[in-house]
């Protein structure tokens, strides 16, 4: 939360305390305890007494109160915590759609897992939502929530046309864009997100792509039916990994 307020990033803070990125990504979600060395530095760095968060009788709701109010701390909610932003949602599955939904191959569950790579491949790079959608955990692979709601409403705002048709024999639903996504809505680095999903993952048939989505350590680490974390993306190994981590040495690891 303290780091929050300052608005650093965990690569901010790692430096100035002189551990890696991914120690800190662990502290946080306390995985990894604190030596009494990096403590210190902690606390002059962010600014906490050393006395009083090693008290019994430290009470951490009464030190938040000091720091601000109730409303600024919900405010500081961690940035994993989705929140969807139905707009640039949209037009992320348009663009999806615009580049590959000729392809004969590219169905609804295709479409889910592209959404999916495409969310957290940008969490796990820029530690930052994209479209903020929440995933949960289906036998065939990752599905974001409210989808049913956001599809209805493109296709009564002429923008999809939902085709039921079959591929291999198999029942396959099709999404056609019938609109353009509006690329001023997405920054350059999530369409080259995008583009390195599509790239990789667009020729892939519904069956590689979930079994390949069963893999990735934010499907793994999830009961059946609950919502994927975004933070599990930091606890990711190639070839799932998209971003190079570094040891305290700085090796990468």
């Amino acid at each position: 939360m303290l780091r929050k307020q300052k608005d650093w990033s965990q690569d901010d803070l790692a430096r100035r305390i002189g551990i890696s990125r991914t120690a800190l990504t662990q502290i946080e979600l306390g995985n990894r305890n604190l030596d009494i060395m990096e403590l210190q530095k902690l606390s002059l760095v962010l600014g906490f007494s050393m006395d009083e968060i090693m008290s019994t009788n430290f009470e951490i709701d009464q030190k938040l109160e000091e720091v601000q109010s109730i409303k600024e701390i919900k405010s500081a909610e961690r940035i994993s915590v989705p929140k969807l932003q139905v707009e640039k949602f949209k037009n992320v599955l348009l663009y999806i759609l615009e580049r590959c939904a000729g392809k004969p191959n590219v169905g609804e569950t295709v479409v889910y897992k592209l959404l999916y790579f495409s969310d957290f491949n940008y969490y796990e790079l820029y530690e930052e939502q994209m479209t903020g959608a929440k995933y949960r955990k289906f036998p065939y692979g990752p599905v974001p929530q409210s989808m049913d709601r956001i599809l209805n409403q493109m296709i009564d705002n002429n923008q999809l046309q939902l085709i039921q048709t079959e591929y291999h024999g198999y029942p396959q639903k099709r999404y056609i864009p019938l609109a353009k996504p509006d690329l001023t809505k997405l920054k350059a680095s999530e369409v080259e997100v995008i583009d390195r999903v599509l790239d990789q993952m667009s020729d892939w048939s519904a069956t590689m792509i979930s079994d390949y989505s069963h893999g990735d350590k934010p499907w793994r680490a999830t009961s059946m039916n609950d919502d994927l974390n975004y933070e599990l993306a930091f606890y990711r190994r190639p070839p799932y990994s998209v971003r190079v981590y570094k040891d305290d040495e700085g090796n990468e690891v």
